[in-house]
């Protein structure tokens, strides 16, 4: 019996000690990984350009104005699909969005399609005051190739941030990077390596 409690008491110990060991790798782990930016596709639009100011029309029929001078105000170009399953599940992020940022930013959800299922989207997630737009030229215009795509127009009409955004660690990065001013996080984590 004796001999059994103390076999017991040394596994439990062993486990113990096993089990710190491994959170300490995890948060080494944690630290050494660096934060996941928006996905910069090779696209014909660069950061920093000032984009080609369009007028486009929203799905209600009302004048939308890309890019051009904002009145200090940034405009988010947010592109997708009704039938791609990432931009439903990010459309909740950018309903969040357009309220935490509505002192400083426009929100444009932009696509390519039928009006009826552009609605009906937008009505699901609670997007009736975003404006939403039906624009193959404006898609074409900022080298959209693959959804759900962002693009952060700063208030000069410049092209603040780009790219792929899969997730919302990805579309606040978009935001991250214009605040610091660089291209991409990655831009920004590059940078800081080699001033390291």
């Amino acid at each position: 019996m004796l001999t059994s409690q103390i076999l017991l008491w040394t596994a439990v110990i062993v486990e113990g000690l096993l089990i710190a060991a491994l959170a300490r790798q995890v948060g080494i782990l944690h630290e050494r990984i660096a934060p996941a930016g928006a996905l910069t596709l090779h696209q014909n639009v660069k950061i920093g350009e000032t984009a080609s100011p369009m007028t486009v029309t929203t799905i209600e029929g009302a004048p939308v104005e890309i890019g051009g001078k904002r009145d200090g105000r940034s405009q988010l170009l947010f592109f997708a699909s009704p039938d791609c399953p990432v931009c439903k599940s990010l459309l909740p992020v950018v309903r969040s969005a357009a309220t935490a940022e509505a002192d400083w930013l426009d929100i444009v959800i932009a696509g390519d399609g039928s009006k009826a299922e552009y609605q009906r989207l937008r009505d699901l997630n609670g997007l009736e005051n975003v404006p939403t737009v039906l624009s193959e030229a404006l898609g074409r215009a900022f080298g959209v190739s693959k959804l759900p795509y962002a693009v952060l127009l700063d208030e000069a009409g410049r092209v603040a941030s780009l790219g792929l955004v899969n997730s919302r660690e990805h579309l606040e990065s978009l935001f991250e990077a214009k605040e610091r001013g660089v291209a991409s996080i990655q831009d920004f984590l590059a940078r800081r390596q080699k001033e390291a």
